[in-house]
């Protein structure tokens, strides 16, 4: 199984919670989305730990199992398809996580997720934790 970790999973892997930690643990790859890592840059640079929290991510994207993955093109139509999809259908989500399931969709993984309101995205494989 590929899995794409969205912030928040990156966020409770990093706090050692055993669920999410079992799950990487049972990945056959990790995807770390260049969405997710921007949205993971700013949050250590609003907080006070920003050389720590760098170096601890650097870390985990050396790992031999973890690949980081530029968005492209096929993202980027994705990502207007599901705003399109979802704007009709009265079910906005966050904007970066728009882009965090077209994402997903174009590396083919699974969203190792905890927000819920990925189940307004048609076709998006994922999963909560």
């Amino acid at each position: 199984m590929k899995l794409l970790l969205d912030t928040n999973a990156y966020s409770a892997l990093a706090r050692g919670e055993p669920a999410v930690a079992e799950r990487v643990r049972k990945a056959r790859l990790i995807v770390m989305s260049s969405i997710v890592v921007g949205e993971l840059l700013y949050g250590f640079r609003c907080g006070n730990r920003l050389e720590v929290n760098c170096g601890q991510l650097d870390a985990f994207l050396a790992r031999p199992f973890v690949a980081f993955a530029p968005a492209g093109l096929t993202t980027a139509d994705r990502f207007s398809r599901i705003m399109s999809l979802l704007r009709r259908n009265g079910r906005p989500i966050p904007t970066n996580d728009v882009w965090i399931a077209a994402h997903t969709m174009e590396t083919g993984t699974e969203l190792l997720t905890r927000d819920g309101h990925f189940d307004a995205v048609d076709g998006l494989v994922y999963s909560k934790f």
